[in-house]
């Protein structure tokens, strides 16, 4: 006799509820064959197989559907590929950048007071300096010490004459962490969009590509941007103080694209061919059309359109050839510098006006004599973005589509400033309700050398000022400002149960509470207290907490800024309200997190 058909229960999804489905249906159909319902039995045994089974796929099967959205996903790498999917750009390895200053060693004028101009070097752009925590630095621009701006004292006094015998001259310049590596790849076949991929986890920018002919190929944001700028010297002596360097497009053939991950960089090249480019593959338009006027009849021209992407459009991959490719990479994790800690010229490339004065017994104790320090903190990102900020970012970045209207959109374009420039860790923006206009008031925020929040410096404001410009509304206004960070603590009263060790269980609230409050604080965010009890009542071991206080932390070791915790309370207690302009953070988790337990 045959069974009839029995609905099936989709709900039953995990181990329990397999299970016993599977019973009832054991009990139900199988009567006279499966009696013995006990633990121990071997039908036991088969049904707990089964229901194991089950659960395990009903978890991957909700587990990959997870993965599959931005929303819901939690591992790192699956959010990343989706984030990329929504236009955000992996910075890679985090860049600091700031101001230097050098000073040098000129002698006097033989004729006169005053520094000798003609050994007065330009110290080239490549220079490479270090930090005391083994960073290393790279000049950004060229400095000249004949500049008439620079600040010259005399260093050295004749006794008998009581004039200078040389003068410290000091100039500033901009300068980016890291260090230029040069990678040699061979490259056998053409291979349509050919990758190659770079040795190392801190690689910051990639600065050229060359094949052995010399054939320069430059990197594009997307394979089908054709066209890049570059700058060129500016000849034309009536304006090049103001405009040094020009800008000019180029039509580059040859061109990549760079995809960043947690574990290095990847160059991707295009999908064209020298030998398609030298013989187009693409027909006649004129020839292939279905219809044509005063025939009435279709073409016997074969029309491929995958020929199409056979072109120059999508850039000329290498073949047989070896490709130097040089980039910046960072030299230790931690890329900050604190004030002075960037003091030391590892290599000084220069140049004087005379060339004939390079190799003199003078320009050459000018040279050695070439200092630096830097007197303001080196500053940018010491962290990689945390699996909460790239969805965010990537939330906000898909909407603004490369133009700057809302507030939201601004913050998204800031963080999509290249690591070069610098990194902004913190970003907010708010309309200046006092301002006629439209007004824009940007509180930015950047870390450390020890990854505590600290202000961004002149030269990492100045690059976002330079790069917004190039998304915001015309009529749009932005002063980038400082956010204020506001330093606390927490403390907590809990209660335990009496058969554990009431230690053990302070340790765990505490690593606890660390845990979850170890990624920063947003400029303006609210800081939760009910969350604090959340937490500590999650630890095993605690039965109920009895108190949570926050606490302000000022002066010393901690920020200047601080608020009356009690004025921007709620009034229920449950969260801390903060202004528009202020950040919080727990500097120091493991002396500002403290608790008591009864």
């Amino acid at each position: 006799m045959a069974k009839r058909n029995v609905p099936i229960r989709y709900t039953s999804r995990d181990f329990n509820s397999i299970r016993q489905d599977l019973l009832n249906y054991a009990k139900r159909y199988y009567p006279d064959t499966f009696k013995d319902f006990s633990e121990a039995s071997f039908g036991s045994l088969m049904i707990d197989t089964v229901a194991y089974v089950g659960d395990i796929m009903s978890f991957y099967l909700d587990y990959q559907v997870n993965e599959s959205f931005i929303d819901t996903s939690v591992e790192y790498d699956n959010i990343l590929r989706l984030a990329k999917q929504m236009g955000y750009k992996y910075i890679g390895s985090p860049s600091s950048t700031g101001i230097v200053s050098f000073y040098a060693i000129i002698p006097a004028n033989t004729v006169g007071l005053g520094p000798n101009s003609s050994y007065m070097p330009i110290l080239k752009r490549g220079s490479t300096l270090a930090s005391s925590n083994g960073a290393s630095f790279i000049l950004t621009e060229d400095i000249r010490f004949d500049n008439p701006n620079n600040s010259v004292v005399a260093a050295q006094i004749a006794s008998s004459t009581g004039l200078p015998t040389s003068y410290a001259v000091k100039a500033q310049g901009q300068v980016i962490s890291g260090r230029y590596k040069v990678e040699t790849v061979s490259v056998g076949t053409f291979e349509r969009f050919k990758t190659v991929r770079l040795p190392g986890r801190n690689i910051a920018e990639i600065l050229s590509v060359f094949d052995s002919s010399g054939n320069e190929y430059y990197e594009v944001e997307y394979l089908t941007h054709d066209v890049v700028y570059k700058s060129v010297p500016n000849k034309d002596s009536n304006t090049r103080d103001n405009a040094p360097s020009l800008i000019r497009p180029f039509v580059a053939a040859r061109r990549f694209r760079t995809e960043k991950d947690r574990t290095g960089v990847s160059l991707q090249f295009g999908y064209g061919s020298e030998s398609e480019i030298a013989s187009p593959t693409l027909a006649d338009p004129a020839k292939v059309v279905l219809q044509r006027h005063a025939r009435d009849h279709i073409t016997d021209t074969a029309f491929d359109p995958s020929n199409l992407i056979g072109t120059d459009k999508l850039g000329i991959g290498p073949a047989n050839t070896t490709l130097t490719i040089t980039y910046r990479e960072n030299t230790a994790s931690n890329v900050n510098a604190s004030v002075g800690a960037v003091n030391r010229v590892v290599s000084a490339i220069t140049e004087f006006n005379d060339s004939t004065l390079s190799n003199t017994t003078t320009a050459r104790s000018v040279i050695t004599s070439i200092e630096c320090s830097n007197e303001e903190p080196i500053v940018g990102s010491v962290s990689t973005p945390s699996i909460e900020e790239i969805r965010n970012q990537a939330l906000n970045i898909f909407p603004s589509q490369n133009r700057a209207v809302t507030s939201t959109d601004y913050e998204a374009i800031t963080y999509m400033m290249p690591s070069y420039y610098g990194a902004v860790k913190r970003c907010r923006v708010i309309r200046d309700q006092d301002s006629l206009k439209r007004n824009l008031n940007m509180y930015v925020t950047s870390e450390d050398s020890l990854g505590f929040l600290i202000g961004s410096n002149s030269a990492l404001k100045e690059n976002l000022k330079t790069w917004l410009n190039k998304y915001r509304m015309i009529n749009d206004t932005v002063d980038i400002l400082d956010a204020k960070i506001v330093n606390i603590g927490i403390e907590f009263e809990v209660v335990s149960s009496e058969e554990v060790n009431k230690y053990e269980v302070l340790d765990s609230a505490i690593m606890a509470l660390r845990e979850k409050f170890s990624n920063k604080m947003f400029i303006g965010e609210r800081f939760y207290v009910t969350d604090v009890y959340t937490e500590l009542n999650k630890v095993r071991g605690v039965v109920d907490t009895v108190d949570v206080k926050l606490v302000s932390k000022r002066a010393g070791r901690y920020s200047d800024s601080s608020i009356n915790i009690n004025q921007f309370m709620s009034v229920d207690g449950r969260y801390l309200s903060v202004p528009d302009n202020v950040i919080l953070e727990i500097k120091y988790p493991k002396i500002d997190i403290k608790g008591t337990v009864k």
